[in-house]
């Protein structure tokens, strides 16, 4: 075992930060975890985490539940992919293993949404098994730890990092020393000004002796994220609004929406949204007065949308092949799935009937779809958006 082991695991022991699932690690309530801790920080995922147990309490509770409930139980972690993965395999251990929760990372490996990291996370953490569970935090750790150059988060360092590390594993204390790896990563070797003094294996850390823990992990120049503008409709038949459900294929898939998209080379943002709607449901609507802008950011992109205020003029909703619409309330959207983006336009039509509007009510002249009109990014005064 090195040197640095046994300190590693007792400054673990001794001071554990509380999360529900470290203190009663039952498979289920790890593998729940886990989906929700990638891409997401652990003070995030705890309140979300909560809801869904007391919602889905079991993994036969939530192979019996619909995508729409699961998402909807998701409903601002964002990723949601991780929600349909997780039910899909919850109905597939359901179906096919009784219920049981495979123990072998190789196993784990063979479901949905299951990576190498997350099933040896599981595998080491709810059943013992001595596998290295490699995430961000222990590549940072271990990039200072042995000055690696490779950069993170390369399939080269991975695999370096893994044969590292898996002959130190404990084979009683699999769960423990893959928690305190992550552990140490979180809250002391941090990608940014490492808390060295407080650091249990600093005596080891080849960066720390070579003055160099900021020049570790090695970090490829990263590169800005695109921003998209679109327009969306806000479509009033009497009191309700036409809200869409995305594919399953698409990013976000199964919440529900206000129809618009992308304006063409040219197409200002109310040509869009006439357009948009006209492809995607058969309706011709009129476009009114802007509710105002919301911005949004992903992981990989940011989105700024102008919401319209639009009237019905004719037709009936004609979806594309797999895409459902329906004609809801305001208040009767918040029962579905929905995105932070479309969270945010509810605020803003929320706010302007609160002003007196009156919603489809309010006189309002039609503005001009044509080329003429303004193309910008909508009105000032937008707020600001959040990561999902």
């Amino acid at each position: 075992m090195a040197s640095w082991v046994p300190a590693l695991l007792r400054w673990f022991a001794n001071d554990p930060r509380p999360m529900p699932w470290r203190d009663r690690p039952e498979p289920y309530w790890v593998w729940v975890s886990e989906i929700m801790l990638q891409q997401t920080q652990v003070a995030t995922v705890i309140p979300y985490f909560d809801r869904f147990i007391r919602r889905f309490p079991t993994l036969r509770a939530l192979a019996g539940a619909s995508e729409q409930e699961v998402l909807k139980a998701w409903q601002g972690l964002g990723y949601y992919t991780r929600a349909r993965n997780l039910r899909q395999a919850a109905r597939r251990l359901a179906a096919e293993a009784g219920g049981r929760i495979p123990a072998a990372a190789a196993e784990l490996r063979r479901l949905p949404g299951i990576g190498d990291y997350t099933a040896a996370a599981i595998a080491s953490i709810a059943f013992g098994e001595p596998v290295a569970a490699i995430d961000g935090n222990v590549l940072r750790v271990a990039s200072r730890l042995w000055r690696l150059n490779d950069p993170i988060p390369g399939a080269r360092l991975k695999a370096e990092v893994r044969a590292r590390l898996t002959p130190l594993i404990p084979p009683d204390k699999a769960s423990a020393f893959n928690q305190a790896l992550m552990e140490l990563g979180a809250r002391i070797c941090k990608p940014r000004h490492p808390l060295c003094t407080a650091c249990p294996v600093r005596r080891f850390c080849e960066a720390r002796r070579a003055g160099e823990t900021e020049r570790y992990p090695v970090v490829p120049a990263a590169k800005r994220p695109p921003r998209i503008r679109a327009a969306v409709a806000v479509i009033w038949k009497g009191p309700r609004v036409l809200m869409a459900q995305r594919r399953t294929n698409q990013l976000l898939g199964g919440l529900w929406e206000f129809p618009g998209g992308k304006p063409k080379a040219g197409e200002s943002l109310e040509r869009a949204a006439a357009r948009e709607v006209r492809e995607e449901t058969g309706l011709r609507i009129r476009v009114l007065a802007p509710y105002g802008v919301v911005r949004h950011a992903y992981s990989h992109f940011s989105v700024v949308l102008t919401a319209f205020r639009c009237r019905l003029l004719a037709g009936s909703p004609r979806p594309k092949a797999s895409q459902r619409v329906n004609w809801v309330t305001p208040a009767g959207a918040h029962r579905l799935p929905l995105p932070g983006a479309t969270l945010k336009i509810l605020d803003l039509i929320a706010a302007d009937r609160a002003r007196g509007s009156g919603g489809p009510r309010r006189r309002l002249a039609g503005l001009a779809i044509s080329d003429k009109n303004r193309t910008g990014s909508g009105p000032r005064g937008a707020g600001t958006g959040d990561r999902p």
